[in-house]
């Protein structure tokens, strides 16, 4: 079995810049993404071939335009001219507009699927990865990271496309005009090749960069304003205000290197671009002064080489974002290449009697000689109350984020009903888990929906109104302007914390599963507030295997058994009455909180 150590190093980021050999693998990959739109790109490319078709027309029609006009006076000429000029730019209109946002749908179409599948992979990731990399770099990965991804795959491809066909358009009417003067001035290509290597190469080194650099930003911000109550108490405004500018100046200087490349470039393209029409003048001269080019003829060699100049100078800018959305694309394959969490049960398990037993169960978190917890061996009965007390520290959260597998366990089994848990499903094993923590998670959205959440969805009113009774969570619902249809704000914002409480406990109650895990739950509330959860808990945990993390003393003291950690060692174990009688840590801990509290209303 992999270790929690193993785990963490192989989902754990590994950040740094795309290497040249990797970019082409990175966005071949990318493009396949594009697949399931494939109608909508065929459309854009067909328009963008019109558009350069038509760009190019317009510009061979600058020849008959002088020599007919200016130079011949051809009457005639003068009335088909310029309706051919309209039809051709009311065709490229249309053309450009079915190119545009054909290429924006598809565009903005991968960057929903690449955001809705890097949120369900996180979400089936194991739950070291969530220690490994704060939530402000997720959030950065399916926000920016998608979009600079979405840019890569379709905008930068229809730049790309949209000035290649002008170029090849552009190169053909020279071609067709005077190939001997086309020809003599595409010395030029390779430097321009050259340079535009280098290019892309420094962009590469510096977008993986800012994408992490904005991850920074965000966790910095985050961090600032979550605890804006710390910050203002202890006078911290100033020095949150300099850490976070110390991280905007890094994210500053490194965009100022993509602008400074982009404007260096472009300088060099243009200085390049004003060579090859130095040459067209000189050679177009040389050509028209032996009778093998005319004042038109020129004029449309000089229009097509306007023409490229502009459209190499784009091609050299669009590198950028193509470099960006190359290296967020990397972040999002490391995330969507992770292992997903280990689920390799399947043994059935409808509904579990209850029984939970560690075997010598040990667990390490990565970067820490000391193991999380050590040869743990307890067994917890169906019906029963299980304490679990101990030190901050101690080992009490690990233990129990190893039976809904959010860990996986280093050493030792974890039986439930007296077969390995990782012999179930692990869907299986979660469904019979209901879990009441200190911290209740709560989403933007009406009572009733985060009562019946998930696979309870569509439950029965009577069933619903009989969870949120037994939670004593009726009388503040009731008072509520839609009482159940009411919304509850970000987090349950709008709700005190007692009401949080009661409603997870609630949802806990409509989910009836045989094992109750409470992390915690009376923390933090007031008086009432405790009595009433302290009394909802009453009905919620008859007739299950309880497992409570540092509860009140008086749901500790009517405890069926209290298992005492320390430095993730079980070093104590019996009932409350038992360990006072030892005198050992649980005695020194409830002496403790009874001289420091009041009355020793908590054990851990």
């Amino acid at each position: 079995m992999s270790t929690v150590v193993d785990k963490a190093q192989h989902d754990a980021p590994t950040p740094g810049p795309v290497r040249a050999d990797r970019a082409w693998p990175v966005y071949r990959r990318l493009l396949k993404f594009s697949t399931d739109y494939r109608g909508l790109l065929s459309v854009a490319l067909v328009g963008m071939l019109i558009e350069a078709a038509a760009g190019g027309a317009f510009t061979k029609m600058m020849e008959p335009i002088i020599d007919e006009t200016f130079v011949g006076t051809n009457a005639g000429v003068n009335l088909w001219l310029p309706a051919a000029i309209i039809g051709l730019f009311v065709m490229r209109g249309i053309a450009g507009y079915l190119a545009d946002y054909n290429m924006a749908k598809a565009g903005r179409g991968i960057a929903r699927d690449l955001r809705v599948m890097v949120l369900g992979k996180y979400l089936r990731l194991p739950g070291m990865r969530f220690d490994a990399e704060p939530v402000p770099s997720m959030l950065i990965r399916l926000g920016s990271d998608s979009d600079q991804v979405s840019q890569a795959a379709v905008d930068a491809a229809k730049v790309m496309i949209q000035q290649s066909l002008q170029i090849i358009a552009s190169l053909i009417v020279m071609l067709w005009t005077s190939w001997q003067v086309t020809l003599t001035i595409l010395v030029i290509a390779p430097p321009l090749s050259w340079i535009m290597g280098k290019v892309a190469r420094r962009y590469r080194r510096v977008s993986h960069n800012i994408q992490d650099s904005s991850a920074l930003l965000l966790q910095a911000a985050d961090q600032s304003l979550s605890n804006q109550q710390e910050v203002k108490i202890y006078g911290a405004q100033a020095a949150e205000n300099a850490r976070y500018r110390a991280v905007a100046d890094t994210h500053m200087r490194l965009n100022l290197k993509v602008e400074a490349t982009r404007a260096i470039s472009s300088a060099v393209v243009q200085l390049m671009g004003s060579v090859g029409l130095a040459l067209l003048i000189v050679i177009a001269g040389y050509e028209a002064s032996q009778g093998r080019l005319t004042a038109g003829g020129f004029v449309a060699l000089m229009i097509a080489m306007m023409a490229i100049i502009p459209a190499l100078k784009q091609l050299t800018n669009v590198q950028n974002m193509l470099q960006r959305g190359v290296a967020s694309a990397e972040r999002l394959f490391e995330i969507l290449d992770s292992d997903d969490e280990r689920d390799t049960g399947t043994r059935p398990l409808a509904r579990a009697r209850g029984e939970i037993e560690f075997r010598n169960v040990g667990a390490r978190y990565p970067g820490q000689n000391a193991p999380a917890l050590e040869d743990v061996s307890f067994v917890a009965k169906p019906g029963t109350v299980t304490a679990i007390v101990g030190r901050s520290g101690s080992g009490k959260s690990t233990l129990i984020k190893l039976i809904p597998r959010f860990y996986a366990q280093a050493q030792g089994e974890i039986l439930l009903d007296g077969y390995p848990i990782d012999d179930y499903k692990l869907s299986d094993v979660r469904r019979q888990i209901a879990l009441v923590g200190q911290q209740v998670m709560l989403f933007d959205d009406t009572v009733a929906a985060n009562i019946a959440y998930g696979e309870m969805a569509g439950v029965s009113r009577e069933a619903l109104d009989a969870a949120i009774r037994g939670a004593n969570a009726m009388e503040f619902i009731e008072k509520l302007p839609k009482h159940l249809e009411s919304g509850i704000g970000s987090r349950g914002g709008r709700l005190s914390g007692g009401q949080r409480q009661r409603l997870a406990i609630a949802r806990a109650m409509l989910k009836d599963a045989p094992i109750l895990i409470l992390d915690e739950a009376t923390a933090a509330l007031d008086t009432e507030s405790e009595r009433l959860v302290q009394d909802a808990l009453e009905h919620l945990m008859p007739d299950r295997t309880t497992l409570v993390i540092a509860h009140r003393l008086s749901t500790i003291e009517h405890a069926d058994q209290v298992l005492v950690l320390d430095h993730g060692r079980l070093v104590e174990h019996g009932t409350h009455q038992q360990l006072l009688e030892q005198d050992g840590l649980y005695a020194r801990l409830h002496r403790m909180q009874f001289r420091d509290g009041d009355g020793g209303d908590r054990v851990g």
